[in-house]
């Protein structure tokens, strides 16, 4: 009696057609892989949930998405699957905030092929990947650190105005510009750059990424965060 072999379930989440298609096509063709297509929206969610993937392909380079925003939602609505970053050389201190999240692999966008395929087979078997540029000591460092931040909350004694606390959900959770929080909150742009600078300043952050790792790593902060009103 032949054993079939089980099938890794691929989610592919790219918003360029040429090459969501592209890779759909090629991986289609390797044995014992079952890819489903979906374009960097709500619907990848949505389309993560009916499959229940053992494997996640997101572009983090999404336009007008957060894409540490949409790691915590792919880990919350399918905990079992493992994340795999698409992108180019991503900075330092943006993989380890990507590592926290709970991406398991990085694949860059220049990358052959033949890596692609390596990273799959390996995240699926429960390792952890980074990009060969980046391979040796570094990821190790990553990980050890991220697991370190999630057995302390280094921000519980950080006091922030409602504001402040407004500002860092639409960021964490809609991904909004500077133009568009001044919009939403009935401010100026040059108050919403102050505030982000004091976010910045009172969180010892530097990007506006690292203020939607620490809104979606620390649970407490959003129970006592005041919903950002619409205009």
């Amino acid at each position: 009696m032949v054993t079939k072999v089980k099938s890794t379930h691929i989610l592919l989440v790219e918003d360029n057609r040429l090459l969501r298609d592209g890779l759909m096509s090629m991986l289609r063709e390797q044995e014992g892989f079952m890819v489903v297509p979906s374009a960097g929206n709500s619907h990848a969610i949505t389309a993560a949930k009916k499959m229940k993937p053992h494997i996640i392909l997101l572009d983090l380079g999404l336009p007008n998405q957060n894409s540490i925003r949409m790691v915590d939602l792919f880990r919350k609505s399918v905990p079992l699957a493992r994340v795999i970053g698409m992108d180019l050389l991503p900075l330092q201190e943006d993989l380890a905030l990507y590592v926290e999240a709970g991406v398991s692999g990085f694949i860059l966008k220049d990358a052959t092929f033949d890596d692609l395929l390596r990273t799959i087979r390996m995240v699926a078997k429960g390792e952890n990947v980074l990009p060969t540029v980046l391979t040796g000591s570094l990821f190790s460092q990553i990980v050890e650190n991220a697991m370190r931040k999630e057995k302390r909350n280094p921000f519980a004694s950080v006091k922030m105005t409602s504001r402040e606390r407004e500002v860092v959900v639409l960021i964490a959770d809609e991904g909004l510009s500077n133009k568009e929080i001044a919009e939403r909150l009935c401010l100026s742009i040059d108050t919403v750059k102050s505030h982000v600078h004091n976010i910045l300043e009172k969180l010892a952050l530097h990007t506006r990424l690292e203020i939607a790792s620490f809104a979606h790593s620390d649970r407490n902060f959003k129970r006592s965060t005041p919903s950002a009103r619409r205009g």
